[in-house]
Formats: C-alpha cells, structure tokens, sequence
C-alpha cells in the first residue's frame, strides 16, 4: 500500500483521520467529506485535505457540536465568516453551561441522597431507593433531566396518563 499523503486509500484515510472506514463513508452521506471520484476500474484516493477534514469534524464534536453545526462550521470555513461561526460558538457554549448547570443539580440531587443513604441504620428502607420508587426526585433534578412537563404538572396539580 502506497503512504503516500495524496494516495491514501479509504482504511489508510480512516486510519490517519484516527476514525474507522464505517465513520468516514457515515460523513460522506451527511455531506461532511466529498466522496472522490473512483477513477476508471480502481479505488478511490484521499489525500491531507481529506485528513484535515475529518480532523476538523471530529474537532468540532470533541467540543460538543452536532453534525448539523458541523456543517455550518464547514461552510464558514473560508475563514471569512468569523461573526457567523463566533455566534454559533456562543450558542453552544450557552448550550454548554446550561447542560453543566443541570448536571450540578443532578450531582446535588445524588450527593445529598447518598448522604442520607449513609446517615440510616436497621431495618429501614434505602431513601435512595424510596425516593427513586415513590418519584420523589428533587424538582431541580427533574428540570435537569429534561422532564419539566412532570415538574410543571406537579406543581399545578394536574397530571396526564400516557
């Protein structure tokens, strides 16, 4: 096999991109790498440019981008579009601490339930358990898992069988 950097075939690609072929041809169908034309009666090649590429896919979801954001990101690449690509990078860092913000209740909601799993002696039920099985998370803790339908129906009374 040829290692040469413009004569990559799709594992050799793959493998330097530091993804496997599934990966790379899933990208191609999204539209986040171009497929090369197979020339007459052989396989495609890749080449650095292709490298680079999945480098910057995977880049871009190491910090939490969607596929979609992604491809904006891709678009805006020419490096001339720095506003467009900033103010999608603030969307998701609001993203971003909103979902640590959740997470920190979560923990809250964990820590205090184990505590108080530690602080009981006999025969008593586990509050972690009971409180799991009677539903009665912390609201914080629901709105953190993203059930604030429940929280809101709780605090108004009502309720929806579904």
């Amino acid at each position: 096999m040829d290692n040469n950097p413009e004569n990559l075939t799709i594992g050799a690609f793959a493998k330097k991109g530091g993804v496997n072929v599934e990966t790379i041809r899933f990208y191609q169908r999204r539209g986040l790498l171009l497929e090369p034309d197979r020339p007459l009666g052989s396989i495609r090649r890749y080449g650095k440019t292709d490298v680079a590429r999945v480098r910057f896919v995977k880049s871009a979801q190491r910090l939490g981008f969607s596929l979609d954001e992604v491809a904006e990101l891709l678009r805006l690449e020419d490096g001339l579009h720095c506003h467009e690509a900033s103010e999608l990078a603030q969307r998701k860092l609001a993203d971003v601490r909103k979902r640590l913000a959740d997470m920190q209740r979560m923990e809250a909601a964990l820590s205090r339930l184990i505590g108080e799993c530690g602080s009981r002696r006999g025969n008593v039920a586990c509050p972690l358990i009971s409180s799991l099985l009677a539903g009665r998370l912390s609201e914080d803790c629901a709105v953190a898992a993203g059930n604030h339908g429940a929280v809101a129906q709780r605090r108004s009374g009502t309720s929806r069988v579904r």
